[in-house]
């Protein structure tokens, strides 16, 4: 019996659990991002609970009042800090998936929302870390091509590296889209690529056109057909397009943790690790800042909107929905003095 089903036997009939089935579909349903994350905030709040010798579901609102309070005072062992409100938020969604789950009704979150916001306010003026959303660098073209200088596109790994560039900003990507790819999706034409990514928060693959670029070392066409055809020519016709490379050139190389096989058996890099290379390229060209996968993304926003393209068009090139509302926050401030509206006034 696991932890839930102990807290969820004595239900009525009508609050039943879901069948394990049921759960899995429901899971299945969100990013595994989002799955681990849901399952480490439920396992946190279930401690708490039983600390204080209280019934976990359904949770009541003051309940959870209080554990938000506890959750805003009480420093986290990895940061030595309380949780961020962004944290606090997406511990509130895990508790309240986990009703949903259990056929349990919704909790009440008014007021530990309440707390939050107040949390959050409090952090901003006393300019704390968490009272100011921290964002990722924007990977505008000028960033790419200094990231691009520090590569030696002569080996398999310069040319893994150069293609994740350039793709996942040409197709502004999530990390977990870009290293979703499959060496077979990309379909070249006379125009350059069209490619089959699946876009996470849509739930649907869209076709995204990446066109040749005017400079052979920016080209996202070029970096693509460079590392496809190494691949190829190492045995790699099918699987994953970006993999696991070690410093000898060696494709997939196996990875061991107390003696057992981790890591995906074909190579595949995970998501995190495809930031891991940003973040990496970043620091090697020089850049200060938070830079990870998003930047791909963020910056082909920005500079598409620079640009003066049209909205839909990036956000169609992009994955979103035509009539995204989030779409706007991935545009980068950029420089405060050019297209001042107080100049001329």
């Amino acid at each position: 019996m696991t932890t839930i089903e102990r807290y969820t036997t004595a239900a009525p009939p009508a609050q039943r659990q879901l069948s394990p089935e049921a759960q899995a579909a429901l899971a299945a349903g969100r990013a595994d991002s989002t799955r681990r994350a849901y399952a480490e905030d439920r396992k946190t709040y279930l401690a708490w609970c039983a600390e204080r010798g209280e019934q976990p579901l359904p949770a009541t609102q003051d309940m959870l009042v209080e554990y938000a309070t506890h959750l805003t005072i009480t420093p986290r062992p990895r940061t030595g800090r309380p949780s961020a409100p962004s944290s606090i938020e997406r511990a509130l969604s895990a508790i309240s998936t986990m009703h949903a789950e259990l056929g349990l009704p919704k909790p009440e979150t008014k007021g530990a929302r309440t707390v939050i916001a107040g949390y959050k306010h409090q952090l901003a003026v006393d300019k704390k870390p968490g009272g100011k959303q921290r964002q990722v660098k924007a990977a505008l073209p000028p960033a790419l091509r200094k990231m691009l200088d520090v590569l030696d596109r002569d080996t398999l790994i310069g040319k893994r590296d150069a293609a994740m560039l350039l793709l996942g900003y040409s197709a502004a990507t999530r990390s977990s889209e870009l290293v979703g790819i499959d060496i077979g999706e990309p379909v070249e034409c006379d125009e350059g690529y069209l490619v089959s990514i699946y876009r996470v928060k849509m739930k649907k693959f869209t076709e995204s056109a990446i066109p040749y670029g005017k400079s052979p070392a920016t080209c996202p066409v070029r970096a693509l057909r460079a590392l496809i055809s190494a691949m190829r020519e190492a045995g790699r016709t099918e699987g994953p397009l970006f993999v696991r490379i070690d410093r000898h050139g060696r494709i997939a190389p196996p990875m061991m943790r107390h003696g057992k096989p981790i890591g995906d058996p074909s190579g595949r890099l995970t998501a995190d690790a495809a930031s891991d290379v940003i973040e990496r390229l970043a620091e090697a060209a020089g850049f200060e800042g938070r830079w990870r996968g998003h930047s791909l993304r963020r910056g082909f926003a920005t500079a598409a909107h620079r640009g003066r393209a049209p909205m839909v068009r990036i956000a169609r090139q992009g994955g979103w929905a035509d009539n995204s509302t989030s779409l706007a926050r991935y545009f980068d401030e950029g420089d405060p003095w050019e297209d001042n509206p107080v100049t001329g006034l």
